[in-house]
């Protein structure tokens, strides 16, 4: 199986900004900067989404996101900070390895734009709900 980019540049095959690295995560600043400081929060070992992740490994992904996202409100002046994953090609994953996006907001139309509708007028909620509880 051919690396992934994330794996390249963990593996140091590829450069990138290095914000962050421990023995199990690495940031580095995205090569796409939706947002000044737009960062990328990283297992080191191969996982291919957030939902095949372990948890010990999960939390510690976090646990930098939130301390990026702190740094990015304290000393970037960010107004806010939208911390999100992608899993699965159908909800925006480009690259197939476990990664969070740390992206500083400084106001609002900032040029990124994440849109949320209201689609439930046709979806029995009730059925819904129970459908995912009790396969919890």
């Amino acid at each position: 199986m051919e690396k992934d980019v994330f794996c390249k540049i963990i593996d140091g095959e590829i450069p990138a900004h290095v914000v962050y690295e421990d023995n199990d995560v690495i940031a580095i600043l995205d090569i796409s900067q939706v947002t000044k400081g737009h960062t990328l929060v990283i297992p080191k070992k191969h996982y291919d989404t957030f939902l095949a992740t372990p948890n010990e490994i999960m939390h510690k992904v976090m646990d930098v996101a939130q301390k990026i996202g702190q740094v990015m409100i304290d000393r970037l002046h960010a107004k806010g900070v939208n911390i999100l994953t992608n899993c699965y090609e159908a909800a925006g994953q480009t690259v197939p390895h476990f990664h969070v996006h740390v992206i500083p907001r400084y106001e609002h139309g900032d040029g990124f734009i994440l849109e949320m509708k209201n689609n439930a007028e046709d979806i029995n909620l009730p059925a819904l709900c129970n459908s995912i509880k009790t396969n919890l």
